[in-house]
């Protein structure tokens, strides 16, 4: 029978169990049980409605089908887990070995193993149902896709046609004709197409319904056809756009998901992807991973889950082998009495539960979408959302749309007027009237379809797009779209340094053998200690020339002792890489921390240990797991002669501390073991100064050996943390000390004078000692205490106040011996002062600094999943020059968004007042650019210029100017300046061209070819001055080179040239849908001259200062949707264009900027200076005395005179009583 409660939920035991409808089916409580546990077997495998089909497989060679699989943890239930008979039977059934663990050269299972002879006896096959086969509902099969067929040889094809694989349905993307309809469902479309459907009714009216003069041609419906023409091709390149945005994220949610995991075949530990893990396979579980199926766990060292994401449960649960499970059941099902814990033990690994703590192994018994969490994962697959940038232009689209409605409201309100004004002595027909009235209409709408920028959404998501792809191959795979933005404003970088600034490939460079011999670690020091020893002790330690001389010195038992300190203490194994060796034989790594494999390959490689055999041959007792809090791991072992040893490796002044003894005589058959003096710590002490003054990292390694296990101090501590073994960890005996080189990566020092360049701020944290972190900080340029920079400890740094905090944090450039609370509180504070953060992180315990990070950076190959999950970038190389390329990438996107902006906005204005002011001024209420003209220029606008502007990519320049800040708006003064400075010019150009072009180009207006003439050089003109300008935008800063890397962006050369042949094809065969004619050479060429002024033009506009822009009205600020807040205690908005710093620091000079506290929040004077709160806002926030001079609303000015008489009455009268009348506040 189901448990009514999982395991973890004891009932108290003075409760009975709550009657259910299977009451009777319970056995009979055990004797001495009371109201305990009790194991039911009837209802225990019985299937859930709607899952029938998983307990239906034809032709299944296990003893179990998935719905029994799944029965286990449906929910927890150790009923289900009995009934399948246990570990061994969950072994034996599924054609696995617990040990072994599947085989590499599995194709077809052998044999049958029948339900029977796996579990209990008497155990029904299917709970309730019996024996009988339940019965599929019909449409219930369809829960569940069809199930992969596999060719024949396939490895593992039984395996996976019964279980399936590890992979979950593919979201079905939109089709084509969906992504159309979503595309076309737009007002405007909409609107648009009504008008054109009205026009080709009209038109074909006229065309065959209405006698034409002789020589006349019958085209009145082409305008209608013409309408609709482009109306679909606007449609067809969005629609074209989204499925191609929609595939290039799927992509990438692909390559987010897939990740290796590390699983025993074949007696051998191997990587394998996550999407190969199969049921059946013995799986390992680390501190930090995420587990990805469902299983039972066989055995491990202090292994807590985090199942709060999968089942809610908030507390740690701590996991107990599936052996002492069963045997406790087992017990209860043969009489005796319940274990009183029986109910909280739990061997259950549910799928998408977090490893808090420990190593260990399980057996996966569900994967894909027969595991819990695949089948919640399914019904979770969500839309992106969308990215700040995104609403932001959103919400201006929005407001631009809003002002293009208006725009053409007033415009149709006037031609209306003027045509009802005019239709007494209008001679047309009452066809040619409404065709009039109809292009009325028309190009009112065409005026809102112009000013509707639907391109703003197109740009940011093509650049975001865009950017994500081109960051993946530079190893930056962006989980998070809105972190891709905010990468770009980064002002400070609080890295790692190991695998990050270092290459992560470490060796061990210099040994110290307790005080008997030694080698390497004579290299010059980089960094000297800020405290010198107090008195100088001499080095007595020899000191050979390598290390082949350092093991030659070593006894045997020496030997043995270094190799199984560093090879049983340790979580890192050895697996088989694909590269083959010269004689056939697959070549064997090390998996795991670099760290760990360093003292692993020095005891293989120098010392001849072999992994396997150490580990095979040691009994191993109890494992503490490595803590970051304590910066050590420990292992407990039994030795041949009864007694017990606790091997301890960690950070080497820790373990010192700890020892009272030493080993010695190292080159004899057995080491003695002496007391360690003052003057031997003290030289022991220098020595881990000196390597950490030579950028090594020390790591020490020592032993403390026991009668039993556990000692007097640990009896009755059921499971051992690092916080127990402290009780015991002392009088330890130094092993050794170990020197691990790991170089910095090649392209640190360049990239970190990219960001001190690009105003980002670097800091480094570090779990090394100080002198190690100051000298490698140091090497790679982040440290500079000429300047100012402070490094300091974790220890110290987290016993600071607030106030200190934010007094020493802007000058802080190294955090050594930090643990990842320290880190959190860096980060809280540094966003405290107004900075934008980027933190990396590879361990579970970064994930709250990741979370609190405005950008989490983890590490894609040291990282654990936990810190994947938490972070919004991964790095695939754990590479920090990675991320100076994300820093370029996302100002890339928010570049390439003002540059389609400031773009876009030209047109806007330019094409709404050029139709406006021609639509009135002219006779036949017609615009000099038409509907379909203008459709086209909408198009070019649009998307074409979206697709050529977005994918621009990275300039190095991009690094030469600061950071923005988070308040920074979206339109800079140096946009505006060019908007409104090309508008003016184009819209010069296209009125003189259109009111004067009859005087100044000598074109008969009487003349109807002529006349057509004029209206389509105008077009022309018109059209090639966007091409040009368009050019013109690829610069937003007043620099003149804006053909910068134009050969690095192809794409932009080929969307200008499809432009480009797309107005000569319009020009020359378009005439009658464009209602134009071709022009002559001379007219190309003047079309194409005017057009090119955008461009000196455009230089003009550089050239012209910024602050002479400002000076011209600095009262005028231009309100923005976004730059609205309510005041506190007024329902007023205040603009707020630059939020004032609320956390202003003093500056301090250094050497990454111009400010320690953030050289990155300081823009240029003159943008500031642009966006200044209007000059009465700053008089207001200066204090009570300018305010006074503030006249309000004459309520207002009755109150405060009131409040005046008030007071004055108070001061007349004498009053004891000190009351003082508070003055309402007054908003600004």
């Amino acid at each position: 029978m189901a448990d009514t409660d999982p395991p973890g939920k004891e009932l108290p035991s003075s409760t009975p169990p709550t009657p259910t409808k299977d009451d009777g089916a319970r056995t009979t409580p055990a004797p001495g049980d009371g109201a305990g546990f009790r194991i039911g077997l009837e209802d225990a495998l019985t299937p859930d409605p709607g899952t029938e089909d998983m307990f239906v497989i034809s032709d299944n060679p296990f003893a179990y089908n998935p719905g029994q699989l799944s029965k286990i943890l449906n929910p927890k239930s150790l009923n289900a887990f009995y009934a399948l008979g246990g570990l061994v039977g969950l072994e034996k059934g599924l054609h696995t070995n617990r040990d072994t663990g599947l085989s590499v050269d599995e194709v077809n299972v052998d044999g049958t193993v029948p339900f029977e002879e796996v579990s209990p006896k008497g155990t029904p096959k299917y709970g309730l149902n019996g024996d009988t086969e339940p019965v599929v509902k019909e449409g219930n099969a369809g829960a569940l896709p069809p199930p992969t067929v596999y060719p024949a040889g396939t490895p593992y094809s039984d395996r996976k046609r019964v279980f399936r694989d590890n992979t979950l349905p593919e979201k079905k993307s939109k089709t084509l004709l969906q992504l159309a309809w979503i595309t076309y469902n737009d007002k405007v479309l909409i609107l648009l197409t009504i008008a054109a459907v009205v026009s080709l009714a009209l038109g074909l009216y006229q065309t065959f319904g209405v006698k034409h003069e002789d020589g006349a041609p019958s085209v009145e419906w082409v305008e209608g056809v013409a309408i609709m023409v482009a109306i679909v091709i606007v449609v067809v390149v969005g629609t074209l756009n989204d499925w191609q945005m929609e595939r290039q994220f799927n992509k990438l949610n692909e390559k987010h998901n897939d990740r290796t995991v590390k699983v025993i075949r074949s007696g051998k530990s191997v990587e394998v992807s996550v999407f190969d893990i199969m049921v059946g396979d013995v799986m390992h579980l680390f501190a930090g991973d995420l587990v990805p199926v469902d299983g039972i766990f066989i055995s491990g060292h202090g292994v807590k889950c985090d199942e709060s994401s999968a089942t809610g449960e908030s507390d740690l649960l701590k996991k107990v082998a599936a052996d002492e499970v069963f045997a406790a059941l087992q017990d209860v099902a043969n009489g005796k009495p319940a274990r009183p814990d029986l109910e909280k033990l739990d061997p259950f690994i549910i799928s998408g539960s977090k490893v808090n703590e420990g190593t260990g192994t399980f057996l996966v018994t569900a994967v894909g979408i027969n595991s819990s969490y695949g089948r919640i994962t399914m019904a979770l697959h969500t839309e992106q959302e969308d990215t700040p940038l995104q609403k932001k232009l959103n919400n201006l689209a929005d407001w631009i749309a809003k002002l293009g409605g208006g725009a053409a409201l007033l415009l149709f309100l006037v031609l209306l007027i003027k045509f009802c004004a005019q239709l007494p002595s209008n001679p047309d027909t009452p066809a040619d009237k409404g065709q009039t009235f109809l292009r009325i209409f028309i190009t009112s709408v065409t005026v809102v379809v112009v000013a509707v920028p639907e391109g703003l959404p197109l740009a940011v998501t093509l650049a975001l797009a865009f950017a994500t792809t081109r960051m993946m191959k530079d190893n930056n795979l962006v989980r998070v779209l809105k972190a891709c933005e905010t990468m770009g404003n980064a002002t400070t970088i609080c890295s790692d340094k190991t695998g990050t600034l270092t290459q992560n490939r470490m060796s061990v460079e210099a040994t110290t053998l307790g005080k008997s011999i030694s080698f390497g670690g004579t290299d010059p020091v980089l960094e000297e200690p800020t405290e010198k020893p107090t008195r100088k002790v001499e080095r007595t330690v020899e000191n050979v020339k390598s290390g082949k001389v350092f093991v030659d010195g070593l006894g045997e038992a020496t030997k043995k002792l270094i190799i199984q300190s560093n090879m049983v203490n340790s979580t890192a194994f050895e697996s088989i890489v694909d590269e083959k060796q010269a004689d056939g034989k697959p070549t064997e790594a090390f998996i795991g921390s670099k760290t760990e494999v360093a003292l692993l390959t020095f005891s293989k490689v120098l010392l001849g240990g072999e992994l396997k055999e150490e580990r095979d041959n040691a009994t191993v007792v109890q494992v503490v797991p490595f803590d970051s809090a304590v910066k050590y791991m420990a292992t407990v072992i039994k030795l041949d002669n009864g007694k017990f040893r606790a091997y301890v490796k960690g950070a080497s002044e820790i373990l010192l501390a700890q020892c009272t003894k030493v080993i010695t005589d190292t080159d004899k058959e057995v080491f003695g073991v002496t007391d360690l003096t003052e003057d031997d710590r003290e030289m022991l002490n220098e020595t881990i100064t000196s390597y950490a003054g030579q950028t090594l990292r020390t790591i020490g390694s020592s032993y403390r050996d026991f009668e039993s296990w556990p000692p007097k101090e640990l009896e009755g501590t059921t499971e051992l943390t690092a916080k127990d073994f402290n009780k015991v960890h002392k009088d330890m005996t130094l092993v050794a000390i170990f020197g691990i080189k790991d170089p910095l990566r090649e392209t640190v020092k360049g990239a970190i004078l990219d960001c001190q360049r690009a105003g980002v701020f670097v800091r480094m944290v570090t779990g090394d000692n100080l002198l190690t972190g100051k000298a490698i900080a140091k090497e790679c340029g982040i440290y500079t205490p000429e300047t100012g920079g402070i490094a300091m400890e974790g220890p110290d740094f987290r016993r600071k106040s607030d106030e200190e905090l934010r007094e020493l944090v802007p000058h802080l450039q190294v955090l050594a011996r930090s643990s990842p609370e320290d880190k959190r509180i860096l980060v809280r504070t540094l966003k405290e002062l107004g900075e934008t953060v980027a933190v990396t992180g590879d361990g579970t315990n970064d994930a709250p600094a990741l979370k609190m990070a405005d950008i989490g950076f983890a590490m894609g190959i040291a990282g654990t999943e936990v810190a994947k999950e938490a972070a919004e970038i991964i790095l695939m190389d754990d590479n920090f020059a990675s991320i100076v390329k994300g820093i370029s990438w996302g100002r890339a996107v928010n570049d390439a968004v003002k540059k389609f902006l400031q773009f876009q906005l030209t047109v806007n204005i330019t094409a709404v007042a050029l139709t406006f002011i021609s639509a009135v001024a002219s006779n036949e209420e017609e615009s000099v650019l038409n509907a379909v003209q203008l459709l086209w220029v909408n198009l070019i606008m649009d998307t074409f210029a979206a697709l050529a502007l977005a994918t621009d990519p990275p300039a190095p320049s991009i690094l030469d100017r600061k950071p923005d800040r988070k308040s920074a708006p979206l339109i800079t003064l140096r946009m505006y300046k060019m908007i409104f400075g090309q508008a003016i010019c184009q819209l010069a150009i296209t009125l003189v061209l259109n009111f004067g072009g009859s005087k100044l180009l000598g074109y008969n207006m009487d003349d109807e070819y002529e006349k057509m003439s004029l209206s389509t050089l105008v077009f022309n003109t018109f059209v090639w001055l966007q091409i040009f300008n368009e050019v013109n935008n690829r610069r937003l800063d007043n620099k003149l080179n804006i053909f910068e890397r134009i050969t690095k962006n192809w794409f932009f050369i080929c969307i200008n040239l499809i432009m480009i042949g797309g107005q000569v094809l319009i020009i020359f065969v378009g005439s009658t849908a464009f209602k134009i004619h071709p022009l002559n050479g001379k007219e190309w060429g003047l079309s194409i001259g005017l057009g090119a002024i955008s461009i000196p033009w455009g230089m003009l506009i550089r050239l012209t200062p910024d602050h002479w822009i400002s000076a011209l009205n600095p009262h005028i600020h231009i309100r923005m949707p976004w730059s609205k807040k309510k005041a506190a205690g007024s329902g007023k908005s205040v603009l707020v264009g630059d939020d004032v710093e609320a956390n202003a620091t003093t500056p301090v000079a250094t050497k990454q900027g111009t400010t320690a506290a953030g050289p990155q929040t300081k823009l240029s004077t003159d943008e500031e200076r642009s966006f200044d709160l209007p000059l009465r806002s700053w008089t207001s926030l200066r204090g009570e005395r300018a305010r006074q001079h503030i006249r309000r609303g004459f309520r207002e000015y009755l109150h405060d005179q009131k409040l005046k008489v008030k007071d004055k009455a108070h001061e007349g009268n004498g009053s004891k009583t000190d009351v003082k009348v508070l003055e309402r506040p007054r908003s600004l």
